[in-house]
């Protein structure tokens, strides 16, 4: 018996240790990307470079530990009609979530980014049901109604909005909407089972391709008029690395705990985030109606992951920790996350 709570009482501290390491690495990436793209001191304002450089890395590290190590496995199953079909749209959104959503960080404050990302269960929801994968409902209505109103409030009380920000990082909201609809339609239609390690074994090559046309038309030439592009190699190889650690952070507590705690966990991120940016940021200007619109959007957040999560146990669906594909890699897998 002592030996039964000493191994529950050890598991327990195992699990709260993941979760609390995917909440710092996934709120310290956040205040890492803010910090590189703005800052004077690295001064590297080149998001697309930025979002291209983690996904490069995270191509090179999962084919490290995967095929020349082999301490981590790639799920099997893949072929040339799949990647077509599945991984090439899907790491296209994710490109575009990744460089609109980093850009934002140039125009508003990490704060006021977090309270617009409250809406993406509104983008999620109006694209499945243009998609036929949601059914429209009084519930769902009232719903997406609570998180748009908290939105609309939080951004009403924003005292130095800036709409090109807003205009960016709505795009990348879009952007990871489409991407979490063709992980529906083109993914788990089609019976493959990836996990996240999997995930970013074969979409970050294909994201890094999409980012690479755009940073060659966009943002080479400025990069190249500066001589030595202003990189700070230690700083962005760490940037790069925080990122690879959240993805794995990810996996981790997928694998210990269940989709609720990993939304749950996502949630209290969002405070933490929201709360530290305040102290660390200078253009973060907190006001009440702030914080009352965005407690408003984060209710709205939780009665729809609620109302999902019914949902999907109703239909005797698998649990999402044994199949971490349904868990999306916003946190991370994100560099903007």
């Amino acid at each position: 018996m002592a030996d039964r709570s000493r191994s529950f009482l050890k598991e327990g501290t195992v699990t709260y240790a993941y979760i609390l390491l995917y909440i710092a690495l996934s709120s310290g990436q956040i205040f890492f990307n803010k910090w590189v793209l703005s800052s004077k001191e690295i001064n590297f304002p080149y998001p697309l470079g930025l979002t291209l450089l983690h996904m490069v890395f995270s191509s090179v590290l999962c084919f490290v530990l995967t095929k020349v190590f082999k301490v981590m496995r790639v799920e099997e199953g893949m072929t040339l009609e799949i990647y077509t079909t599945s991984v090439i749209p899907i790491g296209a959104t994710f490109a575009m979530t990744l460089w609109l959503g980093n850009t934002a960080y140039l125009y508003i404050s990490v704060a006021f980014a977090q309270m617009l990302k409250a809406i993406m269960p509104v983008a999620v929801f109006v694209l499945g049901v243009a998609a036929g994968l949601e059914m429209m409902s009084c519930r769902m209505l009232f719903i997406m109604s609570v998180i748009s109103f908290g939105v609309l409030v939080a951004s009403y009380g924003e005292i130095n909005i800036n709409w090109i920000g807003v205009v960016y990082q709505m795009g990348g909201v879009v952007g990871e909407a489409l991407r979490l609809i063709f992980m529906e339609i083109l993914v788990k239609r089609k019976g493959l089972k990836l996990n996240p390690i999997s995930v970013m074994y074969y979409v970050s090559p294909c994201s890094s391709v999409f980012l690479l046309i755009p940073w060659i038309f966009l943002e080479k030439s400025r990069m190249e008029a500066h001589g030595t592009w202003n990189l700070q190699p230690l700083v962005l190889m760490l940037n790069s690395l925080c990122t690879f650690a959240l993805n794995l952070s990810v996996f981790l507590v997928i694998s210990h705990t269940s989709a609720l705690t990993i939304r749950v966990a996502g949630v209290v991120k969002d405070w933490v985030v929201v709360l530290l940016s305040a102290l660390l940021f200078a253009d973060t200007k907190l006001t009440i109606i702030n914080l009352f619109g965005y407690a408003i959007a984060i209710a709205g957040v939780a009665a729809y992951n609620n109302h999902k999560l019914k949902k999907e146990a109703s239909k005797g669906s698998s649990d999402e920790s044994k199949h971490p594909e349904s868990i999306p890699l916003t946190e991370p897998s994100t560099s903007n996350s």
